[in-house]
């Protein structure tokens, strides 16, 4: 197959595979200048799993000088990836290919029976690419890691790159992209994580490449949205951000892509599978929108009503696994769900809370914020955010112990602002005092001007309260249209 100047290669993706299994096919191309294995050889042997690649190198007479060949190597702790066997005379290669093969399989399929599972999740390769001008890398690889725990996967090999911007087909380098083939099939990863948004071209490209399942970031947190998600609201709402995600990424061919009339009378166009799909996915898509504005309505209606009540509101906002639920238990002291978990709430919750003086507001809790929060999330959760638009005060939880306090802080303000939610009042919160030193909260309380609390301990709450009160009873009188500004102010 092929030329002087190259070999094209056949998919081989479905000949016969499995854990430990190469193709059962073996590559043998002549080299006519006397190169040794060129990198697209290489590429191929990667790409495809084969057994072997071997170059057979001519005198200029046409006839084998000498054979180089080159396999794909086991796991072996120094990360090599193609194991190269030198150059020898065509004549004394004498060894049994067969018994080769198998011998070189049973160490790939030994190294991946041996690989620890850690319990019954997913086993995972993490693609990180940090582009040129990007702030908290550290903080977005980290986060992924997170992600991927609480979605139940356990990452077993991290893939890094540095580029100036993403290439517009894999987002990472094509030679990159071979390296990830055979560290997934080394690492026996059955799942590759990528730490960004990939455009539907991109997923079209890498799955030509990659056999195993590919998941974005905003296809993980869906994923752990879809998970937590437990009232009829909830799920309506993490079913339209997932529909809204997967719409233009929707694509197939071959023959279950082909046209469905046929025939007499049914000649023509007629209307692909891919089409059908689409449709369908649309009318689901109008059929959950509906849903969710009888929802808006319901939620809307309630939100009256407490205003004629004269109650003032705090919304608990804050970055996701701050300690919002937890806080919102410990202030109303009641037991909603609450998990050391990135998005362990989905579905909002409201409670009432006591102040002195028999002076009672009603405390929401809302979906976690995160960096880059897809916006297919944001429009699928519009209904359960339109709780922060009629709040008195915004209750803004941060984790005083991560080391990434400052950013997460400025994600949340910045999404807030996004939503047109930053005009209003807004008291820092930072929760989990407890994991850090009484003097480094202290020290932040004044830099950051909050209050330093531990949700889990109680600590700092009775001051927490003494300084809400002020700020939501200060006048008695509220403005029922809009709650948040005082008569007054």
């Amino acid at each position: 197959m092929g030329d002087a100047f190259g070999v094209e290669l056949p998919d081989f993706k479905r000949v016969r595979g499995g854990a430990g299994r190469f193709r059962g096919l073996r590559c043998i191309v002549t080299h006519l200048r006397g190169e040794s294995l060129t990198r697209d050889n290489l590429t191929d042997l990667q790409l495809l799993r084969l057994d072997a690649m071997v170059a057979i190198h001519v005198d200029e007479q046409g006839l084998p000088r000498e054979a180089e060949y080159a396999s794909l190597c086991p796991p072996n702790g120094r990360g090599d990836l193609v194991e190269h066997h030198g150059s020898i005379a065509p004549s004394q290669l004498d060894f049994d290919f067969l018994e080769w093969i198998d011998e070189l399989e049973e160490r790939f399929s030994a190294a991946q029976k041996g690989l620890d599972s850690g319990g019954d999740g997913e086993r995972a390769l993490l693609v990180s690419v940090e582009l040129a001008g990007d702030p908290g890398v550290n903080a977005r690889a980290e986060e992924m890691h997170e992600l991927a725990r609480t979605a139940g996967v356990r990452v077993v090999d991290v893939v890094r790159q540095r580029r100036s911007r993403g290439d517009p087909r894999y987002l990472i380098g094509r030679g990159k992209m071979q390296d990830l083939v055979v560290r997934a099939w080394q690492q026996g990863a059955n799942l590759v994580l990528f730490d960004r948004d990939l455009t539907p071209t991109q997923v079209r490209h890498i799955e030509d490449l990659v056999e195993e399942r590919i998941v974005d970031r905003t296809q993980l947190i869906l994923d752990i949205f879809a998970q937590h998600a437990n009232t009829r609201e909830g799920k309506l709402q993490v079913e339209l951000a997932q529909l809204r995600y997967r719409l233009p990424r929707l694509s197939g061919r071959g023959e279950s892509m082909s046209r469905l009339a046929g025939g007499i009378g049914g000649r023509g166009p007629g209307e692909t599978k891919l089409e059908v799909d689409r449709r369908r996915v649309r009318d689901r898509i109008r059929k959950l929108e509906k849903s969710l504005e009888q929802v808006s309505r319901q939620r809307s209606s309630m939100r009256r009503r407490r205003g004629r009540a004269g109650l003032p509101v705090i919304s608990i906002v804050g970055y996701t696994n701050a300690g919002k639920s937890t806080l919102l238990n410990r202030l109303t002291r009641t037991d909603s769900p609450a998990q050391d978990q990135l998005f362990s709430t989905v579905d909002p919750a409201s409670r009432r809370l006591r102040f002195p003086r028999e002076r009672d507001v009603i405390v929401t809790d809302t979906v976690g914020f995160i960096r880059d929060l897809p916006p297919d999330l944001i429009a699928g959760f519009r209904a359960t955010l339109e709780e922060i638009e009629d709040a008195s005060l915004l209750l803004h939880v941060a984790d005083l112990a991560s080391p990434h306090l400052e950013e997460q802080i400025s994600a949340v303000r910045q999404l807030l602002a996004d939503l047109g939610l930053d005009d209003r009042p807004e008291f820092l919160v930072l929760n989990k005092s407890d994991r850090v030193s009484p003097e480094d909260a202290r020290e932040q309380e004044g830099e950051l001007s909050g209050v330093a609390i531990s949700a889990t301990t109680g600590a700092g709450i009775q001051a927490l309260l003494e300084r809400l009160e002020p700020l939501l009873f200060a006048s008695d009188s509220w403005d029922r249209e809009r709650p948040w500004i005082q008569e007054g102010s």
